[in-house]
């Protein structure tokens, strides 16, 4: 209901007019909250206990007592967690790495806690004295299905949160709201989308930055204020914040992962580009989509099969009649080098008329790993009709889950899993049969979520709240379900294609799902500003620990067009998942039918966190430190502003120096091409293409060098077999550390192995390499002998000197002198 004066008043608040709609009505006063009583010190931190200060309540069932525990983590981590003292209540049950506990003489942060007006805890960095989280704000309330916090903010520049469509890689401050559930819905609005993601990074004045995150996993809503502040709010389980203290924007990222887990190394082969498409209703469309592809010389590693090539949308299935030799048309595309990925829902058949035996709905019921409400299967609707869900947090659904994909892969051998409509999707509101009119199927609060506002209920397009799991009620694990399923779906794929890396690429994650999937931004439109929007949402999912994620390129619903599928497609091709996927009732859209003639992908500001330039950039991106793009994002548009940072750049594909210094420049762009600039400071390992990753590793590799204001520059080299398991845990690889240095007149390039135990690399080669910036050369010695000068070309006017033709395994040492 709406809030109205009398209302506001009744609550023991403040009431004051606002003419802008936006801006709240009816605000907290000083002093409503909680306030300590004592203070003691444990062995890694404080306890506290606090205390309600007022009699109002606003649900009836705010708890009295709550304790606050503060652990010292690390120097730059600590952990804030506030619970209720008297009973238990749910906690996100994904285990956090556990580091010794730290004296609180070595942090570099300290905390100080305040009872005035009311309670707060504020956290300061040490060095700076700038306070990173503050929770003395009038409004904290902790009742049994609602819970809120604030904390204000060091300044307005505010990244993460997340799923959600935006704009903007930086959040607005003037009360926004973004509510997080994961939620099957259309990536045109800004409501909540696939995953959750309660995670943000704050740059401060100065330009270090802080991260904080929220273990929780309920529904919730973050509310930001101009002050600048950010307001938490939660249906549930407990607040457990942890706070990374950086400084630098990639220092964040990199604690944070310390926490959630770090992101799992993709196959080689899913680096290449990737063609799906939803409404091949027959085999005969997919191989004349494989056909024309092959014809237009277009590289391409990955066939996706989406669900139409189920039996009746069944998992575990194909059609044999219209997906006839089916088996037989994947083991010819392995023939051809390239890989193949099958969608599988997590819902499961249930109706037995379909078909007198189907295993994975018997298996599942012998082994009882579906999910219950009021004793029995809660039976949902989805693409085979009535279904069943798998729990995915049961002991047995792994065991059950592997049973099936191995019997499966008997016939069809497929190489890589998409989990899709995990959130999971339900095609009727909560059950066949509705949900109870319980307090978890309809809370007193709805954090904002989509569908909750009209009546009230949670269960939307998703499954009833009171429906029981293995690890708890539905409320309580929603956000989880496919968190469980990637953890399964990953482990099954290690035991049934042994000693290769697993690829699982899922619609919806949560926090730390990076350690077993990668992901895809959705159902999205095949418009300019969803084109747009894809960047500041590839930046987020690499702050998130997911890095290799990419949109669906050309947009999946609604028709493209060519000029905004050219532009996509060259956007795309930087995206770390690069796939192209369209709907059902969309024309054909892979590139031959328009043929005629750490984080991965990261924000200039966590290069450049004290240029205040790049705190606003949404459209411009790096691929690690040194590769910087710069899309056309809009329609009709031949060139771009390109906003360069500090420093030396140089064009990638000349070679010449573009930008010595901070500016912006407008660079022309012909339809081939996308702009690629390098900064100065860097080696880029290269290698010439084919049509499969597993043909152009058998290319020859070659080197960008692009050396900064002194002459010097370095990189890495990383070379592995592309899919074993766990080599990077096993040292089972090659890395090449770069050196460029230029001493007097002679400019020395070198390599140094420092770690050599890749027997595949010794199969590949260095043969071409382009020096940037280099003073005349009269003479090039490898290793100490003289190459002739047909292998090497100097243009004085823009200083490229290149080098083709040549021969170094890049296993073994080398140095080259420029003379």
């Amino acid at each position: 209901m709406p809030l109205n004066y009398e209302k506001c008043l009744d609550r023991g608040c403040i009431w004051l007019q606002r003419t802008e709609e936006s801006q709240p009505l009816c605000f907290y006063p000083d002093g409503y909250g909680y306030t300590y009583q004592e203070v003691r010190r444990t062995s890694n931190g404080y306890h506290v206990d606090l205390v309600r200060t007022t009699e109002m309540k606003m649900f009836g069932d705010e708890i009295e007592t709550i304790s606050l525990q503060v652990y010292f983590e690390t120097k730059n981590r600590l952990r804030l967690k506030f619970a209720d003292k008297a009973k238990k209540r749910f906690e996100v049950p994904i285990e956090v790495p556990l580091p010794p506990a730290q004296s609180p003489d070595d942090t570099e942060y300290s905390i100080d806690f305040v009872n005035e007006p009311q309670f707060g805890v504020i956290v300061k960095r040490n060095d700076t004295e700038t306070i990173i989280f503050d929770t003395n704000i009038p409004g904290m309330l902790f009742s049994e299905q609602y819970i809120q916090l604030s904390t204000r903010l060091a300044t307005p520049y505010v990244y993460g949160f997340g799923e959600h469509t935006s704009s903007s890689y930086k959040h607005s401050t003037n009360w926004k709201k973004w509510s997080l559930f994961a939620r099957d819905s259309s990536t045109d609005s800004s409501s909540n989308l696939y995953g959750v993601h309660p995670f943000y990074m704050n740059i401060e004045e100065d330009g270090c930055a802080h991260g904080v995150f929220l273990l929780n996993s309920n529904a919730m809503e973050v509310i930001f204020q101009p002050t600048p502040a950010l307001t938490f709010r939660t249906i549930g389980g407990i607040m457990d914040f942890y706070i990374f203290l950086g400084p630098s924007p990639e220092d964040v990222v990199k604690q944070y992962l310390e926490v959630i887990g770090l992101p799992v190394m993709p196959p080689y082969w899913a680096l290449g580009f990737q063609l799906s498409k939803r409404g091949f209703t027959t085999i005969q469309d997919v191989k004349a989509l494989t056909q024309r592809t092959e014809n237009a010389k277009i590289p391409y590693d990955v066939q996706y099969l989406d669900i139409d090539y189920m039996n009746n949308y069944k998992d575990f299935t194909f059609d044999e009649k219209r997906y006839a030799n089916l088996p037989a048309f994947v083991d010819e595309l392995h023939d051809k080098g390239k890989k193949v990925v099958i969608v599988l829902d997590p819902a499961i058949a249930s109706n037995k008329t379909l078909e007198s035996n189907y295993p994975a709905l018997d298996v599942g019921i012998n082994r009882d790993v579906f999910i219950k409400v009021n004793g029995t299967y809660l039976e949902g609707s989805s693409w085979p009709g009535k279904v069943y869900f798998p729990d995915f947090s049961h002991p047995e659904v792994r065991p059950y889950w592997t049973q099936m994909c191995t019997e499966f892969r008997k016939s069809v051998r497929f190489d890589g899993l998409w989990i899709d409509m995990n959130e999971p999707s339900n095609f009727v509101d909560g059950s066949l049969t509705g949900c109870g009119k319980t307090s978890l199927n309809y809370p007193p609060y709805g954090a904002g979520v989509l569908g909750s506002k009209l009546d009230g209920k949670l269960f939307e397009k998703t499954i009833c709240m009171d429906s029981v799991h293995y690890a708890g009620k539905h409320y309580d694990i929603h956000n989880l379900y496919s968190y469980y399923q990637a953890n399964v779906t990953y482990r099954t794929l290690a035991i049934i294609i042994p000693g290769n890396r697993p690829f699982v690429l899922s619609r919806s994650t949560f926090s730390g799902s990076g350690r077993f999937v990668s992901h895809t931004l959705g159902e999205n439109l095949s418009t300019w500003e969803q084109l747009r929007a894809s960047i500041p949402g590839v930046l987020k999912f690499n702050l998130f620990g997911i890095p290799f994620v990419g949109a669906d390129i050309c947009g999946f619903n609604l028709n493209t067009t060519e000029e905004l599928c050219l532009r996509w497609m060259q956007l795309g091709a930087f995206y770390p998942f690069s796939r192209n996927h369209n709907s059902f009732y969309s024309k054909n859209q892979d590139p031959a039918t328009h043929t005629e003639g750490s984080t991965v992908a990261r924000p200039l500001l966590h290069e450049y966190p004290n240029d205040k330039t790049t705190w606003d950039i949404n459209y411009q991106f790096l691929w690690g430190p040194a590769l910087l793009i710069s899309p056309i994002v809009e329609e009709s548009a031949t060139a771009v502003d390109v906003y360069f940072p500090a420093g030396i750049w140089y064009d990638f594909y000349k070679g010449d120096i573009v930008k010595d210094g901070s500016g912006t420049l407008m660079t022309l762009m012909d339809e081939g091409y996308i702009n690629l600039h390098v900064r100065g400071g860097y080696i880029l390992p290269l290698q010439k293409p084919n049509v499969t990753t597993s043909l152009s590793r058998k290319q020859a590799m070659g080197l960008l060098i692009a050396p900064d204001e002194s002459g010097t520059a370095r990189g890495l080299l990383f070379w592995d077999d592309g899919i074993s398991y766990e080599t990077q845990e096993h040292k089972t690889y090659l890395l090449v550390e770069l050196t460029l240095q230029k001493i007097e007149k002679q400019t020395f390039l070198y390599s140094n192995i420092t770690i050599g135990n890749s027997p595949e690399a010794h199969y590949a080669f260095f043969g071409y390499m382009t020096f940037c910036n280099q003073p005349s050369t009269s003479k090039i010695l490898i290793n100490g002998k003289s190459i002739s000068k047909e292998k090497w070309n100097y243009n004085s006017q823009s200083m490229v000197l290149k080098i083709d033709k040549i021969h170094i395994n890049i296993a073994e040492k080398f140095e080259i002198i420029l003379v």
